[in-house]
């Protein structure tokens, strides 16, 4: 999603952790893999750094390269752009899925409940101007969001029959303490509810439609803005990278679930081919 202009040694034990999720649940075949891999600014890795030059700011950190450098599918088609909502992934993304594709994995959904301008609202506003905006979204996610899912998950498979999805939704982006500068807890609770809110619809909109869904919150549990150990970006420069993914947050936030999802679709497909 993207927002408007406006030590050592533990992360090495989470990485080398991580790979070894990695290497233990990804299937052999996993090499005979068409992957595409879809979305909004948190697949296309905005805020984690290495882009491509795009504007779509894709990373080299992301969690679907991450896996691809990792297992070297047979093909791999990157098209995840920052910004992304669910018709720019209908109207601009999916002509990267074929019948030949076997993985996809998307997340999607913020931008279309407005997660931008509820991120400018609530750093810029009073706690009541910021929970207002809040429910507004919510309301959103409940009324507008399932639809636009459904329809747009109709397409991807419509597009990709032989296909397994794995769709990923996101995660809290605060841990509440009384010492931590910045928002008010007023303010991070009703953001954390949000969350919840649209991880539901998310989650309800891939079991109707069949896609295997990968909840990454408790991946970041304890890794949340105001942690001391945080997976994601605050305010920072660039400005667009702000509450996003960090290169560790891709790499032992959503690389472990998504792995741990892709590696039983794959499974089930394999199984149920032989």
């Amino acid at each position: 999603m993207k927002i408007p202009r406006l030590v050592a040694s533990a992360v090495c034990a989470v990485s080398l952790s991580a790979a070894a999720i990695t290497a233990a649940t990804t299937p052999a075949y996993a090499s005979t893999t068409n992957y595409v891999a879809l979305g909004d600014s948190y697949s296309s890795g905005n805020g984690a750094g290495s882009y491509d030059g795009s504007s779509c700011e894709r990373s080299s950190n992301a969690y679907a390269s991450k896996w691809a450098a990792a297992h070297s599918p047979a093909s791999f088609s990157f098209v995840a752009c920052s910004g992304a909502r669910t018709a720019d992934v209908r109207n601009n993304q999916l002509s990267a899925l074929n019948s030949g594709t076997t993985l996809a994995s998307i997340t999607i959904g913020g931008n279309d409940a407005g997660f931008a301008d509820v991120m400018q609202t609530c750093v810029l506003s009073s706690d009541s101007t910021c929970v207002s905006a809040v429910n507004n979204a919510e309301n959103t996610m409940r009324t507008t969001l399932p639809g636009s899912l459904s329809s747009l998950y109709d397409a991807m498979r419509a597009k990709a029959p032989s296909a397994r999805f794995v769709v990923l939704d996101y995660p809290h982006l605060y841990i509440i303490t009384s010492f931590c500068i910045g928002l008010s807890n007023t303010k991070r609770n009703a953001l954390n509810a949000a969350a919840d809110v649209l991880d539901g619809v998310i989650s309800t909109a891939a079991s109707n439609a069949g896609f295997t869904f990968a909840d990454v919150r408790n991946q970041f549990k304890g890794h949340e803005l105001c942690s001391g150990d945080n997976w994601l970006n605050s305010v920072t420069w660039p400005i667009g990278d702000s509450y996003h993914p960090t290169a560790l947050g891709q790499s032992s936030g959503y690389l472990p679930a998504f792995t741990s999802a892709a590696g039983a679709a794959l499974a089930h497909s394999h199984a149920k081919d032989s």
